[in-house]
C-alpha cells in the first residue's frame, strides 16, 4: 500500500491476538503499522510486534526492491512497535537507529544494548534530511510513554504520530473509526490528557495533510474531525449529551431500578440513554461510554461493608483516567446497612468538576413506592 509516491506502508495485521495489552478485547484484531520513506536516503518508521517480525522484514524487502535502509526511526518503544529492532539491526548492519535518549535507555533494558555505535539521538526541534524529505522531530512525552517522539515530514506534510490517532482493529476489516479509536484512546492514553493537549498545540502549528499512526488507518481526509475528537477526549469534555447507567446487581433488584430509571429518562426526553451491566459487559466499553456522555448514573449494592467488586473496579478505571466535568447520579441498595452512596462519593472525591444529581436513591432490598419516587426525582433532575 502506498501512502503517497515516496511513502509505503509495510505494517502487518494481527488476527491471532485475543487481548491487546493483556486486557482489551479486540474482536477485529490489531494493526501494527510501519512505514518506509524512499528518498536519496531511506528511512523506516518503526517496527512491529514480535510475532510478525519475518512478515515485516519481507514487506520491507519487497518495497525496498534491492535498496538498503539508512535509518530506522523508533518513535515508541512499546514492544508491539519495537520488538524487531535487533532483527532490523542484524539485517542491515550499516543502518543507523534514530530515537530519543529515553528510547535508547529502554533499548538497553529490553535488548541489553543501546546500539551506541550506530545511534542517532534526537530531541524536540531536531531535523533529519533524507534528500527531498525533511523530517522534523516533535517530543511527545507520555503520549503515552515518556520516550515518545512524533515525526513530521514537512515535504509531504505527513505527521507520523506514534500511538496517537490509533485505534483497535486490523486494517483488513471495515469498521467505523470513532468507536474503536475512542475505546483505544480512553483505555490506553486517557490518563494523559494534559500531555495530549500539549502535543495538539504543537500540531496546530504544523500544516498536516496526512496522519500516519502506529495503529489503525492512515488518515487523509477531514483531519479536523479527528483532531477535534482528540481535543474533546484529552480535555475531558463530554462528547455527547446523554446518560450512561452503570449497574451491578446480585438478585436483580438493582438491575430493575437501573432499567426503570432508563425508561423514566427516555420518557423525560433524554437524548441518549445507555445501560451497562458491569458484571457482564466489556469493562473498557463501559469506561468508554462514561467518558462519551455528559451524565453518569452508578447503581450498586453495599457488599461486605463496601461496594460490589465490579463497581469498585469501574470507578477505579474512571478516576485513574481523570474522569471529570460530568453530572453523576447515585443509587444504592442495601438490605440492612446501605452505604454504597457514601463509598462511591468517597472514591470520586478527587475527581474535578463533578456535580452530584439529587436525590441519591436508596433501595432497601427491593423497589417500593418511596424508592420509586426517589427514582422519578432523580430522572427529573438528570433530564433538566
Amino acid at each position: 500500500m502506498h501512502v503517497n509516491k515516496d511513502i509505503r506502508y509495510v505494517g502487518v495485521n494481527d488476527h491471532q491476538i485475543d487481548l491487546f495489552e493483556g486486557q482489551y478485547i479486540v474482536p477485529n484484531g490489531m494493526a501494527y503499522n510501519s512505514y518506509l520513506i524512499l528518498d536519496e536516503k531511506v528511512a523506516v518508521m518503526d517496527s512491529v510486534d514480535a510475532n510478525f517480525g519475518e512478515e515485516w522484514l519481507n514487506n520491507l524487502r519487497a518495497e525496498l526492491n534491492g535498496r538498503t535502509p539508512d535509518y530506522l526511526v523508533v518513535q515508541h518503544m512499546e514492544p508491539d512497535h519495537s520488538a524487531n529492532i535487533m532483527q532490523f539491526a542484524a539485517a542491515w548492519p550499516q543502518a543507523k537507529v534514530v530515537a530519543s535518549a529515553a528510547a535508547f535507555t529502554m533499548m538497553k533494558n529490553f535488548f541489553g544494548t543501546d546500539l551506541a555505535d550506530r545511534r542517532v539521538v534526537v530531541k524536540e526541534g531536531d531535523t533529519l534530511s533524507l534528500g527531498r524529505h525533511q523530517l522534523h522531530f516533535v517530543a511527545a512525552p507520555m503520549v503515552h510513554w515518556p520516550e515518545v517522539i512524533f515525526t513530521y515530514d514537512s515535504t509531504d506534510k505527513v505527521l507520523f504520530s506514534a500511538d496517537a490517532f490509533g485505534k483497535f482493529g486490523a486494517l483488513d476489516v471495515e469498521e467505523e473509526w470513532a468507536c474503536e479509536a475512542r475505546r483505544y484512546y480512553i483505555g490506553i492514553v486517557g490518563k494523559y490528557g494534559a500531555q495530549v493537549q500539549a502535543v495538539l498545540k504543537k500540531a496546530a502549528a504544523l500544516d498536516i495533510q496526512t496522519i500516519c499512526p502506529l495503529h489503525g488507518p492512515v488518515l487523509t481526509e477531514n483531519l479536523g474531525y479527528y483532531l477535534n475528537l482528540y481535543d474533546i477526549w484529552s480535555s475531558y469534555r463530554p462528547e455527547e449529551e446523554g446518560v450512561m447507567i452503570a449497574y451491578t446487581s446480585i438478585y436483580g433488584n438493582t438491575q430493575k431500578a437501573a432499567e426503570q430509571l432508563a425508561q423514566m429518562l427516555k420518557a423525560g426526553g433524554c437524548p441518549k440513554v445507555v445501560l451497562n451491566d458491569l458484571a457482564r459487559c466489556d469493562m473498557a466499553e463501559a469506561v468508554e461510554d462514561a467518558f462519551r456522555y455528559s451524565k453518569l448514573v452508578l447503581a450498586t449494592t453495599t457488599y461486605n461493608g463496601d461496594i460490589f467488586p465490579f463497581m469498585k473496579e469501574f470507578i477505579h478505571h474512571l478516576t485513574e483516567r481523570n474522569y471529570s466535568n460530568r453530572t453523576v447520579g447515585l443509587i444504592e441498595n442495601g438490605s440492612w446497612a446501605p452505604q454504597a452512596v457514601r463509598i462511591m462519593k468517597g472514591m470520586l472525591e478527587k475527581s474535578k468538576n463533578l456535580t452530584f444529581a439529587e436525590p441519591s436513591v436508596r433501595i432497601m432490598s427491593a423497589l417500593n413506592a418511596d424508592s420509586e419516587a426517589q427514582l422519578n426525582a432523580l430522572a427529573d433532575a438528570l433530564c433538566r
